[in-house]
């Protein structure tokens, strides 16, 4: 069974590379964080949702929060999509799925009617490594407003 955190639960610590080079643990990240898992740079939701948070950066920050977001693709992979769309927001890559396993944004999906294994469109708010929200089987449409709105 797949792991779901929830509000309270200590957010799992991890070591991954970020769009800039540098390696990133939850600590570095600093007290509170947005992290958003999901599939893949350049796909439609993907595109959506990145843009969605980078035009809301600012009013995050003002609130104190990094916006973070993590995916299996490749650093290089990261860089063309920041350039491409313009993107404010870190990336970092996760390759072997585990950082996403280990908060619960990867393991059995349904798409198009079929069983399939992915990384879960989810984000989570957490705020000195505790998880304040978690959302899973996000919905891009909206969801960037609703994240701020909860903070």
């Amino acid at each position: 069974m797949a792991v779901k955190l929830k509000t309270g639960d200590k957010a799992p610590d991890f070591s991954l590379q970020g769009d800039d080079g540098k390696v990133y643990t939850i600590r570095d990240l600093g007290g509170k964080v947005v992290l958003y898992f999901y599939p893949k740079d350049n796909t439609s939701g993907c595109t959506k949702e990145a843009i969605g948070f980078s035009q809301l950066v600012d009013r995050f920050a003002e609130k104190g929060y990094k916006i973070v977001g993590v995916s299996p693709d490749s650093i290089i992979s990261h860089k063309k999509f920041i350039e491409k769309h313009n993107l404010k927001i870190l990336l970092l890559s996760d390759p072997d799925k585990k950082v996403a396993e280990s908060y619960g944004a990867y393991g059995e999906k349904v798409m198009y009617g079929k069983k399939t294994f992915g990384i879960i469109r989810s984000t989570f708010v957490i705020e000195d490594g505790v998880i304040k929200e978690a959302f899973y089987n996000v919905k891009v449409d909206g969801h960037c407003e609703m994240v701020y709105k909860k903070l």
